[in-house]
């Protein structure tokens, strides 16, 4: 599991030496002209998925997340790096029922299973410069980045980011957030940002540990809107060539709308995402065309100091079996903070899982397969 050893990376990898100080979001400090600021989390995970094709696994999932701004030329540098040591749970990742998308070996595509994210998440630039007081341009560069496609990531939405389970409609939203070369320019005009990006459209092969490279033949284009204070909605195109490194031919045109809110519930902290996507697949080889829609409802509460309750339901139709299938699943679970040592907050929590396989699947899945986990979450 190398959970000890995971953890104590992340706090050594995250340790501040000026002016440090903690709270809920990670830990910040200034060393002029530069303000910095870590954060991350750590999960020890008991999965335990049910049905004929259930598998059970103890592992560790991470991410540790650096940022470093500064004033320059008369805008904003902003300087990012978010690593993981995902790699070490092993190829296969972890399992997880009706997850499709990347491989373990290069030739075999993952199903049931969720693959481990690269230990590069993100290597990027991004440079702001206002020309009113409302009004500003940015452009932005990564290997690995993230282009204007879809939400921010599940690690990185309030609603999501004490799930220790990847989302199914991972592949449907946000899957294009370790992008292996990516350039984006953006306006932001108040309340509206409007952004382009180009990027490699392949996702990341079985060789976790390295940074890839490949020619910038994919783009999208996102819109965004605040309209209130804790509202954020998108809506995005991405048209990304082959990106599945086991099947080639392929060309994704990818749609994505999403409301985040994160507010308060009876004057509690309360964070939700509502998101559809779209991946209209076409397959040069054999000339299929298949539009294939996810839904995703994902909502976290703090009821009281300390303790956190989930749920996270989905809808999705993909076509691995080359005919497209529509599987659903709902997770609810909670949280409760243990222990706090320095920086560190420590809790354990539990989730529970219902599944509905599509009607063709049930003589492999069962009718109706159960899946829970028991963690240990650490985060800054």
């Amino acid at each position: 599991m190398q959970f000890p050893a995971l953890l104590a990376a992340l706090v050594t990898a995250s340790a501040p030496h000026v002016h440090e100080h903690a709270h809920e979001g990670g830990l910040s400090w200034s060393a002029d002209p530069w303000t910095i600021s870590v954060h991350g989390f750590a999960h020890a995970v008991y999965d335990h998925q049910g049905g004929h094709r259930g598998d059970e696994m103890t592992f560790s999932n991470s991410m540790a997340m650096a940022m470093a701004r500064r004033p320059w030329a008369r805008g904003t540098l902003e300087l990012t790096g978010m690593l993981s040591l995902d790699p070490l749970m092993g190829a296969s990742g972890y399992p997880l029922l009706f997850q499709t998308g990347e491989t373990a070996n290069g030739v075999v595509h993952l199903i049931d299973r969720q693959h481990p994210h690269d230990f590069f998440m993100q290597v990027a630039a991004r440079y702001r410069r206002p020309w009113d007081t409302d009004k500003a341009w940015s452009v932005y560069a990564g290997l690995p980045g993230e282009p204007a496609l879809g939400p921010p990531a599940f690690m990185h939405r309030a609603s999501g980011v004490r799930i220790p389970e990847a989302p199914l409609t991972h592949h449907w939203l946000d899957s294009t957030h370790i992008t292996m070369g990516v350039v984006s320019a953006g306006v932001e005009l108040g309340a509206w940002t409007l952004e382009g990006s180009v990027f490699n459209g392949r996702e990341p092969d079985q060789h976790r540990w390295n940074i890839e490279t490949g020619r910038l033949d994919s783009s999208s284009a996102r819109v965004s809107w605040s309209p209130a204070p804790g509202w954020s909605l998108q809506a995005s195109y991405g048209d990304i060539r082959d990106p599945e490194v086991t099947e080639r031919g392929v060309h994704v045109r990818r749609t994505t709308m999403s409301a985040i809110h994160e507010g308060t519930l009876f004057g509690r902290p309360w964070a939700t995402t509502l998101g559809w996507g779209q991946n209209d697949k076409s397959r040069e080889r054999t000339h299929t065309r298949n539009k294939l829609p996810g839904w995703l409802l994902e909502t976290t509460v703090e009821p009281v100091e300390g303790h956190a309750a989930f749920l996270r339901a989905e809808r999705i139709t993909h076509d691995d079996a080359t005919i497209p299938l529509t599987f659903s699943k709902a997770s609810v679970g909670y949280i409760v903070d243990v222990l706090h040592t320095g920086p560190v907050r420590w809790s354990v929590g539990a989730l529970g899982s219902w599944l509905r396989p599509a009607e063709l699947t049930r003589i492999f899945y069962g009718d109706h397969p159960r899946a829970y986990m028991v963690f240990v979450q650490a985060r800054f």
